[in-house]
């Protein structure tokens, strides 16, 4: 299936994205706009295709879900750094494209110190959060202690060993029920996704480490649409 209700009005789903009923708004987590640039600058040459490819899954969202608000969760460019001429044109094509189908709102995330100089001119503001539905959404490497709370950030992934060797990586949605906290996967196809572990110190955001995370539902991101793969910690003893 595409995608699976997991509280009353919220809908994960296999394309990347969380969907609250009021609006409908779509929530998307970790763009890392200008990550081929930021690399090429560190030496390492990749194909340009993070936007293309991001801006071709945008089109699909916007004819499926058909949203009336679009939520970036934090971590829309990628460099620390302030924005250049060609990291600023990709992330005005991005946002030209959303604008002109629904409402957008920029969360601010740890990467976007300089998101608002590519913005300003597009009637845009970026916010430290937004509350919709009840629901505190903030990027998540700083915890407002908000509860319910939606974040992005951690770019969650499980790893399943192999009973022969290897293993398989699958990223993921969070949902720390009792604690409130659900984390979406990145939406960017380069970003490779943090394995999760019963350890906290393997766990980057702060609201996701201060809860029973190895009691957190896990729904894997596949091809074949999201799955219940059951909670952390039953589903690290699961070999294929």
């Amino acid at each position: 299936m595409r995608s699976l209700e997991i509280l009353p009005g919220v809908r994960v789903t296999s394309d990347r994205c969380l969907v609250l009923d009021e609006g409908p708004t779509v929530v998307l987590g970790d763009l890392h706009l200008g990550y081929e640039r930021a690399l090429e600058n560190e030496g390492v040459y990749l194909p340009r295709i993070n936007t293309d490819s991001i801006r071709d899954s945008l089109n699909d969202l916007i004819c499926r879900y058909e949203p009336e608000r679009i939520v970036l969760l934090g971590d829309i460019k990628h460099d620390f750094k302030r924005s250049g001429w060609e990291e600023k044109n990709e992330i005005k094509k991005i946002f030209a494209l959303l604008t002109e189908a629904a409402e957008v709102i920029p969360i601010k995330g740890n990467h976007d110190n300089y998101i608002q100089n590519a913005i300003t001119d597009m009637g845009l503001l970026a916010a430290d959060y937004v509350d919709i539905m009840g629901f505190r959404l903030e990027h998540g490497h700083v915890d407002s202690g908000v509860r319910p709370v939606i974040i992005g950030h951690e770019h969650p992934s499980v790893r399943i060993p192999g009973a022969v060797g290897g293993s398989l990586k699958i990223q993921c949605f969070v949902h720390a029920k009792p604690e409130g906290v659900i984390v979406l996967p990145p939406f960017s196809p380069f970003a490779s996704g943090n394995d999760l572990a019963l350890d906290e110190k393997a766990v980057m955001a702060p609201a996701l480490r201060s809860s029973d995370f190895a009691s957190a539902d896990i729904y894997g991101v596949t091809d074949i649409g999201i799955m219940r793969l059951g909670n952390l910690r039953d589903l690290l003893d699961i070999s294929i």
